[in-house]
């Protein structure tokens, strides 16, 4: 996988990405490696591409332990880590462990207090914890991040207690959308969400020019890299609707996200030069 990190950071990607699952859909079968030490190789071979999780979970991970990790790899990328968190899908993240699953509400429960929990072993050092999910006794986080106070948070959020977290913590807010039935629906359910986010930071404060807003454009029923034109379009109606940053995937040769790499190519060369007054693209 090094050449297409070092790839992406050459055709001037923004930033780079990888899912942090410990399996997803029907490519749980192949091969798969973990977020982190995947994202350590890619900072070894990177030198200025900012580099994220889209999203760590807390199906399973832990706040202390994954203080840790991000800690570490932070400092191995000089300070180039975006730490994409959500509040942990279904499926196989939320199986395989035999935990019995969580409704809704208490997976809204979980991912506040995992978010403020590693807000706190980020910027703090000797942190002692009781909550309903997670626990901490003494727990120590020398050195601290290279960036300071902490890594920037981007966090996914569709609901009110959800954006809520985003106002809070986030220096980003990503969304996949809500409704895939098809394009027109789900651009409109991406123009609700938008709509909903800039309600949230108005009615808590905050400024919406300090929040970076992250599109996931491949959660529509049409591959964004189906051709240039089509990513082109795809970005000018992100951009149309607040959208700071937006997001591909690598094409595939198969199943999700399958597509030509020569799409990538083009959109690389051809397109991005052009965006520059546009969203920014990983």
């Amino acid at each position: 996988m090094a050449h297409r990190w070092r790839q992406v950071e050459q055709w001037g990607f923004d930033h780079a990405w990888t899912y942090d699952h410990l399996g997803w859909r029907d490519l749980v079968d192949g091969p798969w490696f973990d977020a982190v030490p995947l994202l350590t190789a890619a900072a070894t071979v990177t030198q200025r591409i900012p580099l994220g999780t889209l999203v760590s979970s807390p199906n399973f991970r832990h706040p202390v332990h994954f203080a840790r990790e991000i800690t570490a790899l932070d400092d191995i990328s000089d300070g180039r880590v975006l730490l994409g968190v959500g509040a942990g899908g279904l499926g196989f993240d939320a199986a395989v462990l035999g935990t019995p699953p969580l409704t809704p509400r208490a997976r809204a429960d979980r991912y506040a207090e995992f978010v403020e929990l590693l807000d706190l072993l980020l910027r703090t050092d000797r942190v002692t914890w009781q909550g309903r999910y997670y626990q901490a006794v003494d727990a120590r986080s020398a050195p601290g991040c290279r960036q300071r106070p902490r890594v920037p948070f981007v966090l996914a959020a569709n609901g009110p207690r959800s954006l809520a977290l985003a106002a809070r913590f986030g220096a980003g807010w990503v969304t996949t959308g809500t409704d895939f039935d098809d394009l027109e629906s789900w651009w409109a359910s991406v123009a609700r969400l938008a709509e909903r986010c800039t309600a949230t930071l108005d009615r808590t404060g905050r400024d919406p020019a300090d929040l970076r807003r992250y599109l996931s454009l491949d959660s529509a029923p049409v591959f964004s890299l189906s051709s240039a034109g089509f990513f082109a379009d795809a970005v000018e109606r992100a951009a149309g609707l607040g959208f700071t940053d937006v997001i591909t995937h690598w094409p595939r040769r198969s199943s999700w996200y399958a597509g030509d790499e020569r799409v990538l190519a083009e959109v690389a060369t051809d397109v991005l030069p052009t965006l520059r007054a546009r969203p920014r693209a990983g």
